[in-house]
């Protein structure tokens, strides 16, 4: 692994907690690398923090892979960008010292999607993650025994972006292999809401 390479793969920042837990934070689209620093800050203050920023531009709106069409996706690009992300994770750990232990992914929308195709993809990266409003990106996985694994996925019913039988899916994928699934599914649309906040520091430290 080229460790300077990779780490080159995303703009991104590391805010240097008082603990040993990091959260991998990965935003939506049209956000950047500094958007869920506030989330994080509530879920765990103390906490070292990793944000990394998309590199796909959609119309000028960063994400982490290319769509062609609201839910649609380009499914190669999904696989390589997914690769990508995961090589500058590995490249990121070991550059700031990073005990992969503690590591704790926190992704919204897009960037709830990637971390979703990585745990399915390329299982040894992650063992526990928060999906906020995430869907169904990996259609066909070459999918692995993720036993040890946790995910919090908290969806929303009137979500207008991902309908509440594709959030179901996605838990059930990962309940088929192993996974510790918690899903909840949440009176709002894809908008962050208070009630995210409540179950995903509850799901955190218990």
């Amino acid at each position: 692994m080229d460790t300077k390479a990779d780490l080159k793969l995303h703009e991104h920042i590391f805010l240097r907690g008082k603990s040993s837990r990091t959260l991998l934070l990965m935003h939506g689209t049209g956000g950047d690398e500094r958007d869920l620093v506030p989330l994080a800050h509530s879920l765990d203050p103390e906490a070292n923090i990793l944000s990394p920023r998309g590199n796909v531009s959609e119309g000028g709106a960063l994400r982490f892979f290319k769509r062609l069409a609201e839910g649609v996706f380009d499914l190669v690009d999904v696989a390589r960008r997914t690769r990508e992300v995961a090589s500058w994770l590995a490249a990121a750990t070991t550059h700031y010292e990073i005990d992969t232990h503690e590591l704790v992914a926190v992704g919204y929308s897009n960037g709830a999607n990637t971390i979703a195709a990585m745990l399915l993809t390329q299982p040894t990266v992650l063992k526990r993650a928060i999906l906020l409003r995430a869907m169904v990106t990996v259609t066909s996985p070459q999918l692995q025994e993720l036993k040890g694994t946790q995910v919090l996925m908290l969806n929303g019913i009137h979500d207008p972006i991902i309908q509440a039988a594709n959030a179901k899916r996605l838990a059930a994928m990962f309940a088929s292999v192993g996974v510790d699934i918690s899903q909840q599914m949440l009176d709002c649309g894809h908008e962050l809401v208070a009630e995210d906040l409540r179950l995903a520091h509850s799901w955190l430290n218990t």
